[in-house]
């Protein structure tokens, strides 16, 4: 038909208007996909110009172009990215010198689209960083015409099937470009898309952009409708004075012909030209007078007028700055709001998952609690049986004393067996039995020893577990109490810093103060390095100090000063005191009080008053 028309070189018979062939038979004759043959390209390309050149002329004569409708066929209720937006992705990338990616530039690619007649405005690349990401964005101008040029756009590569769903079909490698427009989902996405999209355009309906564009123009006609009836007012003002001034002009020269007959009728037949001439003189004079104030009073009128008229176009200016001010103000307030009800769901999410949170601290204070009890209970049932089995040491004791009398006594009774044998017999029997009955007895309570033993080493582990629970739930809580969490093994900065500050200035002596405090850190990691000697106490024990005379130590204190010296002696000592193997630093239950190491009873009270303060506070609130 006139209106529709095929490509006769794609297998598919898909229906295209004029517009519409001519961009595929360009987008295909144009395209760089190896998937196209030189053949298929060249076909599309003499098509392409055969509709430019030759066939136009038919189609205008066969029938005249009819002005075509943008919004026909759209979606009115479906949400588009708006100013109109393209996305284009799988652009080609390459590395430059300089190791960074780079593309086509934006202006080369907009030219092609404008001889395609997309007509956009300008093409934005996406840049992550300093690369090019291999997706621009193409922004089409904001009236209807740009919708149906971004519609286009979006049918022409589409029909060449090189739309989003292509895009997104399978994870095969892709050749070539694909384009789709911009709609929400686009822009609510995670990517470098939604990030720009977001920033830079928003998400409307054709229906919604229809009624705004509706109420733009009521504005507009009624503003008009003011000014046109101010301006007819104003012109009915205008008539009425002119009608007045009309009024009276007409009186006055009524009144100049009444006075030239009067005058004419009085004066002789006789008289003079000049005498004549004397006697008018003054009505002249009179009529010029009146003649020069209407004109006066007519230039007033106009001045006036042209004034008004001059107020009146300054204040519709002002008015289309009031009204392109408000726009951009409402756009602007629109963008606000939407922030603001992401930032209150946001909120919403972000309450929830503190009100969470708190709760599962809640649990964890209160575990941790029944954790503390729970220790407190098996320390106190340790220590029974610690005492238990220190009462069962002495029975055993007792018992191996016992045992060993009764084998001595065995030993003289055999020794006094010649004198009387049965008697001898008789209490050698009674005492191995009772021998026997000692013996099963010191079985019983070696088996009930390792038992105890077994338990202890148990309840000890349990004891070491609950202390680390108890650090680390210390650590989280900052407090200024006696009984916390000390890093044994760490070395302080702060004698460092001091002592570099008496050398250098501030900036420089913080710089010096890090770098040696690693070094010596780093030193004190060495495991060959071992800055002790051995002393002899009283008796056979030795005892382990700092040797003095150390060459690293000597130096420290000789350059830095003693209170260098005493912070890495004291950190070398905490270390092989709490850690001597691994030699880092470690966390340790510490009485700041009495500056020594803490029991897990008083790590616990102090939790234990620490929780009933808070659960006071809470309950005062």
């Amino acid at each position: 038909s006139d209106e529709t028309y095929t490509c006769p070189y794609c297998p598919e018979k898909k229906i295209y208007r004029y517009l519409d062939l001519v961009q595929h038979a360009s987008g295909v004759g144009n395209s760089s996909s190896a998937r196209r043959t030189p053949i298929m390209k060249a076909n599309h390309l003499a098509l392409a110009k055969y509709l430019e050149k030759g066939l136009v002329p038919l189609v205008s004569s066969l029938k005249p172009a009819a002005q075509e409708d943008p919004l026909s066929g759209c979606d009115h209720d479906e949400k588009i990215v708006w100013p109109w937006t393209g996305i284009v992705v799988n652009i080609p990338t390459r590395k430059s010198e300089d190791g960074r990616t780079v593309g086509e530039s934006g202006s080369k690619f907009r030219d092609e689209l404008i001889m395609r007649g997309f007509n956009p405005i300008r093409v934005r690349p996406l840049w992550n960083n300093c690369d090019h990401s291999g997706i621009a964005v193409v922004e089409f101008r904001k009236d209807w015409s740009g919708l149906h040029n971004a519609l286009s756009f979006e049918n022409a590569y589409e029909a060449d099937h090189r739309g989003k769903k292509d895009w997104g079909s399978n994870n095969d490698v892709k050749y070539g470009l694909y384009a789709w427009i911009a709609r929400a989902d686009d822009h609510k996405s995670s990517s470098i898309i939604g990030e720009h999209l977001r920033k830079t355009s928003d998400i409307k309906t054709i229906s919604k952009l229809m009624e705004e564009e509706a109420r733009k123009q009521d504005r507009l006609v009624s503003y008009l409708r003011n000014i046109l009836e101010t301006k007819n007012k104003h012109l009915k003002e205008m008539e009425a004075m002119c009608s007045v001034t009309s009024e009276s002009l007409k009186v006055l020269m009524e009144e100049k012909d009444n006075l030239l007959q009067a005058y004419n009728k009085e004066v002789l037949p006789g008289t003079t030209v000049v005498s004549k001439v004397q006697l008018i003189l003054p009505l002249f004079t009179e009529i010029n007078k009146t003649q020069q104030s209407a004109r006066l009073h007519y230039q007033k009128v106009f001045s006036d007028h042209e004034k008004v008229k001059s107020q009146l176009e300054s204040h519709r200016k002002d008015l289309e700055l009031r009204e392109v001010e408000l726009e951009k103000r409402e756009a602007l307030i629109e963008r606000e709001r939407k922030k603001l009800a992401e930032e209150l769901e946001e909120n919403v999410v972000q309450n929830s998952a503190l009100r969470l949170a708190a709760l599962e601290q809640k649990r964890a204070d209160e575990n941790l609690m029944q954790l503390a009890e729970d220790q407190k209970r098996q320390k106190e049932e340790l220590h029974n049986r610690i005492i238990q089995l220190e009462k069962q040491l002495d029975q055993k004791q007792a018992l191996e004393l016992e045992i060993e009398q009764l084998r001595g006594s065995m030993n003289v009774i055999r020794e006094l067996g010649d004198e009387d044998d049965d008697i001898v017999l008789t209490i050698i029997e009674a005492s191995f039995k009772e021998l026997r009955e000692k013996e099963r007895e010191l079985e019983d309570l070696e088996a009930l020893n390792q038992t105890l033993i077994v338990s202890e080493r148990k309840s000890n582990n349990e004891l070491q577990e609950a202390r680390k629970e108890l650090i680390n739930g210390l650590k989280e809580i900052s407090s200024c109490a006696n009984i916390g969490v000390k890093r044994m093994g760490e070395l302080d900065n702060k004698p460092f810093l001091e002592a570099m500050k008496r050398r250098y200035n501030e900036e420089l002596a913080e710089e010096r103060a890090v770098e040696l405090c690693s070094l010596w850190e780093e030193y004190l990691k060495d495991p060959n390095w071992h800055p002790f000697k051995r002393i002899k106490l009283e008796g056979e024990e030795y005892q382990e100090v700092i040797d003095n005379e150390d060459e690293k130590l000597k130096d420290l204190k000789d350059e830095m000063g003693n209170e260098v010296y005493k912070s890495v002696t004291s950190v070398i000592n905490e270390i092989n005191e709490y850690n001597p193997s691994g030699r880092y630093a470690i966390s340790e239950l510490w009485n700041y009080g009495e500056g020594r190491r803490a029991s897990l009873q008083e790590g616990v009270e102090f939790l234990l008053n620490l929780w009933n303060a808070t659960k006071g506070k809470r309950g005062m609130t």
